[in-house]
Order: structure tokens, then sequence, then C-alpha cells
């Protein structure tokens, strides 16, 4: 069984389903009416989810999405932009937040820690969130797969960061690095490979985020969103992109399309049956999440879950054909952009 949670700007849909069998799944919303920034499940705690909002602060359900508690916290705002669940120990949490700072939780999410530092950055004064220049936020969180105390984060918009030990130091604008991560992901089967969806392009790195390459071409849309490796073939590619922001995540004047990389070009994947082009909001991707050690970690193959205002889209085959599962989607969901995407094999 196959659970997945959609982010929209108003609204969470906790959808089940038969794994890649698109038909006959069961839907529920939640969370009405917060405006929902970012998601995050883990298959080792398979019925607790973490639900970041603007100004709602964040929210945890521990029955599989049925029902949600608002934690109380002290962050420096009520706006969680970014979480992450460490896949070392599922009671470790992160979260992001405007204006930027990083938290942590070890005990799955009851308590929050700040990590110290990160606006002590020297290009701290360079960074900005273009609708609220005045501000800006952690977009993106990540932990490495090979290393608990690794973790990147992508601040929008100003610098990629990384830290190796655990958040106690930062390490900024590592040589190659983009400065709007949008997302950005790893590989359990590549040790230091990272990679990154940005507004200023895509980019990879093979040593922990230390340096970095631009590989760009044949990517004839260069505002990156979001990316996903194939769980498969750490070589493959899916990123999500447009020519620019509002391209990106306005209906009205929505253009967007997927990309795969393999080799050495990024091919455009038309008519693979994922809605592309006019009218369609940048697509947010996730591969499903199997428990650790879990012996059907490798059976679900080069599968991807992918959501736009179009709807909920699934490959079994790392993008050459695309199906839509059968959810309920209102026409009022197309003027929507979603926020996240987590998806677990519970």
């Amino acid at each position: 069984m196959v659970r997945v949670y959609a982010a929209l700007r108003d609204r969470l849909l906790v959808c089940h389903g038969s794994g890649t069998v698109p038909d006959n799944w069961a839907t529920e919303t939640r969370l009405e009416g917060h405006d929902l920034e970012c998601v995050a499940a883990s298959p080792d705690a398979p019925e607790t989810v973490f639900v970041g909002t603007f100004e709602d602060g964040l929210f945890r359900s521990t029955d599989g999405g049925q029902t949600f508690e608002r934690l109380e916290t002290d962050f420096v705002s009520e706006a969680v932009m970014s979480l992450a669940i460490s896949p070392h120990d599922s009671d470790v949490i992160y979260a992001g937040t405007e204006p930027s700072r990083v938290y942590r939780s070890t005990d799955g999410g009851d308590s929050w820690t700040l990590l110290e530092g990160l606006t002590d950055l020297p290009s701290e004064s360079e960074w900005y969130f273009p609708p609220r220049p005045h501000t800006h936020h952690v977009r993106w969180l990540e932990v490495d797969p090979f290393d608990p105390d690794r973790l990147y984060v992508g601040v929008e918009a100003g610098a990629f960061v990384y830290s190796t030990d655990g958040g106690e130091t930062w390490n900024e604008r590592p040589e190659g690095s983009r400065r709007d991560n949008h997302s950005l992901a790893t590989h359990p089967d590549r040790e230091g490979r990272v990679y990154s969806a940005a507004g200023d392009g895509y980019a990879v790195s093979d040593d922990g985020g230390e340096r970095w390459r631009q590989p760009q071409q044949g990517l004839e849309h260069t505002y990156c969103w979001s990316v996903v490796p194939d769980p498969v073939d750490p070589e493959r590619v899916l990123v999500s992109s447009a020519s620019g922001a509002s391209s990106a995540h306005t209906a009205e004047t929505a253009e967007s399309y997927v990309y795969r990389r393999e080799g050495d070009e990024w091919h455009r994947l038309d008519d693979r049956g994922i809605p592309m082009g006019d009218g369609v909001v940048r697509t947010v991707f996730d591969a499903p999440a199997t428990a650790t050690g879990s012996e059907t970690e490798s059976e679900l193959g080069s599968v991807v879950y992918g959501v736009n205002n179009q709807g909920l889209f699934v490959t079994d085959d790392f993008g050459d054909r695309w199906s839509p599962v059968t959810i309920d989607w209102a026409d009022a969901l197309e003027s929507q952009t979603p926020r996240g995407l987590a998806v677990i094999d519970a």
C-alpha cells in the first residue's frame, strides 16, 4: 500500500492506493483553509506526517493523516517553509522557516532546538525572496543518507549551505553551487551525490556539496523547481522547469515542462502522459520511500509520482509513460500550485 501526501495551497490530500496501479485510490482532504508550504513523512514511522504552513506553524499527525495537531514551537515565525525527516532516525526532524532559520527535533517533534549560526554567514546580507524582498527563507532541507550529521540547506534566494557536524557550523556557496535552490535530492546508492533544482538552473555534486557541476545541455527551460533521481540509477534525473517564476507558479500564466537527463543531455518528455506546456504549473516529484532494511526496497524500481495543477500522476519506468492516479481532483484545484509531495510505501 502506497500513501501519498500532496500539499496544495489550501489543503492536504491524503491518498492511498495499490502501488503503481492508478485506479481505485481513496482520498481524504485535511487541513483545509491553511496556507500549506511543505510536507514530510517517513516509512520508518508510517503513521506520522508533518505539514508546514505559512501562517499557522507546524502540524503533526500520528494516525496516517486522519487527524492533525498544531505543535507548540518557539520558531522565529509561524512560517514553516521546509521539513526533512532523517533517514537514519525518524525521531530526528529538521524544520526551516522564514526568515531563514533551521531547527532540529530529536524526539519526533515534541521539542525543537535552533541550529545557530546560519544567518551569521557572510553572504546573508545578499539573501532575499523577490516577492517579499525584505526577507528570505529556508526553501529545502536534505539529510545525507550516508552521514546523519551532513545536512544540506537551500536558502531562497541566496545560497546553498551545508553542514558536516549536524548544524554546529555552516559552509556556504561552494564552488559551482546555485544561489536560488528550490529543491535538493540525494541518492541512497551513490555516496556524495547531491542534486539541485534552482531558479538559476540545475546542478549536481559528487562530493557531498563541496563542488558542483552545472550540466545544462538540452535543458531549454532553466527555472528549475523539483528534482528526483531514478531510484535504481543515480545517473538518470527528472526535473520540472519553466522559463521563469510566473510561468512556473501562476496558473493563469503557467507554462512548465518535465525533462529527463540520461548520459550527457536533457530531453523534454513530450507526449508521455504527464501534462506540460500552457496552463500547467511546475510539477513536484517524489519517489516512494520504504522502511530502512525493507525487503521491498528494490522492488519499487523506477517509480516516481508527480503532482501539478492538473492532478497526481505516476510512472514506473522513470518517465517513459505516466498515468493519472484516480483521485478526487476538483476543478478548483486547477488554479492551485502544489507546494509539496511525500510518498511512502507503507
